[in-house]
């Protein structure tokens, strides 16, 4: 399965949806799917920004999703010493 349909049915989502998102059809978005139309440059960017991801993943380049989220859970682990989940359960006291 492409990262394209992935990702558009974990937000269920519509081909038509996305299409009119970046200005084509839900037929193009399906012939994106299966790789028989190539996507353009700002094309990819505009899904890549939708889907809040890089376009390395949308591309199936990465399998990290959004490197910059990582970037900041890393270092902010780094700086407090504990995960954000962690630092979230903690009480006033």
């Amino acid at each position: 399965m492409s990262r394209l349909k992935q990702l558009r049915i974990e937000a269920e989502e519509s081909q038509e949806y996305v299409g009119t998102l970046i200005g084509v059809s839900g037929q193009a978005v399906g012939q994106y799917e299966t790789e028989k139309r190539d996507l353009s440059p700002d094309k990819i960017l505009k899904l890549a920004e939708h889907f809040n991801c890089s376009t390395d993943y949308l591309l199936g380049k990465s399998d990290i999703r959004n490197p910059g989220k990582q970037i900041d859970d890393v270092l902010n682990e780094a700086m407090i010493g504990m995960s954000k989940e962690d630092y979230e359960a903690l009480n006033e006291t």
